[in-house]
């Protein structure tokens, strides 16, 4: 009896019964359990990263020189002034998106006094540093003076590692996303056709695929990134157009194994086209597999995106990337905070580490031989 396993991104719905199977054995995978729920709040962490984030500015990109380099739990009391130019109001699918604009000013005080129509504050300039200034009481907020805490602490510009961590991932997740995506889309269809027409397709293919394969990842990614540019999309599109080789050649194998057996020759008795066999018989049974490779190459995409951000050519400032993060606040591991860059490599260690324990706990859920 043939085994069917038919993702939810294709035409037909997989057996109910298979999919409490599969749902079962990977409950009772903890590994698994534990990568899936990582998972599933960093997607929420990066659809509402802008509501969530300390820093709401767009790309938490609220920049305060004078409280730079701060440790976690540095606490700092702000004055806040009206800015030259009305900013409107931002609705909620704008913020969902972008973020919203500041409409204060931000200026970091050790103390303040009211003093009829002035505020008298004293600025903090650097620690033990304190300089007098004063500003009209109508170009403060109405509640002029705010505290806030920065629990990880702040980068040399002055910005919130938090805030940069949760609004950066969504640069992860998308990377990953879009990797997954195109590998499949090129790996399935090459790979497919590769394992199942064979002959002269086969060596055609096999050949390209092993002209790819031979070209180290990170100097492709390097040549593909030159040629279409920096930037967000262009480095995510670089990844993903690398890391479809894996997937084309274990769908080649899965294909090849898959097609002798009867009732892949039943739909060649029954006149059934090439394409139709592929995609409605022979895909369906080889998800389990490909399912493991996706989470991989998810996992994979993150620490090479993370990597050419560290060596600038990917994801550029002002918006916030892990692997960005770490190159602008490396130098601070060796000197007082080395939580600056040790923080959004923990984060890369987790979500990294997230899909691979989903990956594997797919592996083991989907692997019915000698099951049913």
């Amino acid at each position: 009896m043939p085994i069917f396993f038919i993702s939810s991104l294709f035409m037909e719905p997989a057996s109910s019964s298979f999919q409490r199977a599969a749902w079962k054995r990977l409950k009772k995978n903890r590994g698994a359990v534990f990568g899936l729920i990582i998972i599933g709040l960093s997607i929420g962490v990066a659809l509402f990263a802008y509501f969530m984030a300390p820093d709401p500015s767009p790309f938490a990109n609220r920049i305060i020189l004078e409280t730079g380099g701060e440790k976690p739990g540095f606490r700092k009391q702000f004055l806040k002034l009206k800015k030259d130019r009305e900013v409107g109001h931002t609705g909620f699918f704008h913020r969902l998106v972008s973020g919203k604009e500041d409409r204060y000013t931000y200026i970091p005080v050790n103390s303040y006094t009211l003093s009829g129509d002035s505020i008298i504050a004293g600025k903090y300039i650097d620690e033990g540093v304190t300089e007098r200034v004063a500003y009209p009481l109508s170009s403060a907020a109405p509640v002029p003076v705010t505290e806030k805490i920065f629990l990880l602490g702040t980068d040399k510009y002055g910005r919130d590692i938090l805030s940069r961590i949760i609004v950066g991932t969504r640069v992860s997740l998308g990377v990953g996303l879009i990797t997954v995506i195109l590998s499949l889309s090129i790996g399935l269809v090459l790979g497919s056709l590769a394992g199942y027409y064979r002959g002269r397709t086969d060596d055609i293919i096999m050949w390209f695929i092993n002209i790819i394969w031979s070209i180290p990842t990170l100097l492709l990614v390097f040549a593909i990134t030159l040629a279409l540019g920096k930037g967000f999309w262009q480095v995510f599109i670089a990844i993903g157009l690398t890391m479809w080789v894996n997937m084309a050649r274990l769908v080649r194998g899965q294909v090849l194994a898959v097609r002798e057996l009867e009732y892949i020759e039943a739909t060649r008795a029954l006149g059934f086209s090439g394409i139709r066999t592929i995609v409605r018989h022979i895909w369906p049974n080889i998800m389990g597999p490909v399912m493991v490779i996706a989470a991989s190459n998810f996992a994979s995409a993150i620490v090479i995106e993370a990597g050419l951000s560290f060596l600038g050519i990917g994801v550029q400032p002002p918006q916030p990337s892990w692997g960005l993060m770490i190159k602008e606040n490396y130098n601070f591991i060796i000197t007082q905070n080395p939580m600056l860059a040790l923080a959004p490599g923990f984060a890369i260690m987790l979500l990294v580490l997230a899909f691979n324990l989903l990956g594997n706990g797919l592996r083991d859920a989907l692997n019915v031989r000698g099951r049913i």
